[in-house]
């Protein structure tokens, strides 16, 4: 791969690398060594301006294509070679549950944010996500990272997701066309986009919950601009879900 090199801070008068940088190409071996280490790259991202946009342009991608190849080969297999919301958004999706904290989203519940070693993400699943109509969309969703016995709430379970081509796809169209609100005040936890909730504009398929092993009125998630997904469920005991997945 062939890079442009840059040798110094070409984005802030105030960056203290007044001495210059490493070419790109040093940089893109270095991180190939170290396997696109997520959290080095963020470290990275924190030196600079220069860095942070490298980190946005190569690293995260870079990160993306290595973690699930067949899945980015996916979203990317329209013709165009961009990921709506930008690669570190779709990084940091991969890796990170977005929990619920703010108090904006899932009222209820307060569980932080946190990493997560290695999710799966699923084509397949995400067809349960889509009302019939929709289901030619691509929709990739994750395995619900799991928060048990969480009080009242019970066994929760978080989730996410990413749409291939958001921008034409027909649940971003149904939104449009039924008026759906956007959250007034929260935004994705991966972009910083104002988000749909998928539950008041009656787009939640009863195929969700049995997918998840969840309660069917115990599930909710939002969509945002760029097609990111975040949701969270009640899950249920363990006999009841492999019951209800049976049943599905």
């Amino acid at each position: 791969m062939i890079l442009t090199k840059q040798y110094r801070c070409i984005h802030s008068s105030s960056c203290q690398c007044t001495k210059g940088h490493l070419s790109e190409d040093v940089i893109f071996l270095v991180f190939q060594h170290l396997n696109w280490n997520p959290k080095l790259i963020a470290t990275l991202s924190c030196v600079c301006k220069w860095f942070d946009d490298l980190a946005k342009r190569v690293l995260w991608k870079e990160f993306c294509i290595t973690r699930a190849p067949k899945m980015m080969l996916d979203l990317q297999s329209n013709g165009s070679h961009s990921v709506d919301g930008n690669w570190r958004a779709l990084g940091k999706l991969l890796i990170y549950c977005s929990g619920c904290s703010g108090g904006r989203l899932f009222n209820s519940i307060q569980i932080p944010g946190h990493f997560v070693y290695r999710t799966r993400f699923s084509r397949t699943s995400g067809k349960s996500f889509l009302l019939p109509q929709c289901r030619t969309d691509v929709l990739y969703v994750s395995d619900p990272c799991e928060h048990l016995d969480q009080g009242e709430e019970g066994d929760v379970g978080f989730f996410r997701g990413v749409f291939k081509s958001f921008l034409v796809s027909k649940v971003r169209k149904m939104l449009i066309d039924r008026r759906a609100q956007l959250h007034p005040t929260a935004v994705c936890p991966y972009c910083k986009a104002k988000l749909w909730n998928m539950l008041q504009a009656k787009m939640v398929p009863q195929s969700a919950s049995c997918r998840l092993g969840a309660y069917e009125d115990c599930i909710e998630y939002y969509v945002c601009l760029n097609g990111h997904m975040l949701g969270i469920c009640t899950l249920l005991p363990l006999s009841d879900s492999e019951e209800a997945s049976e049943s599905e």
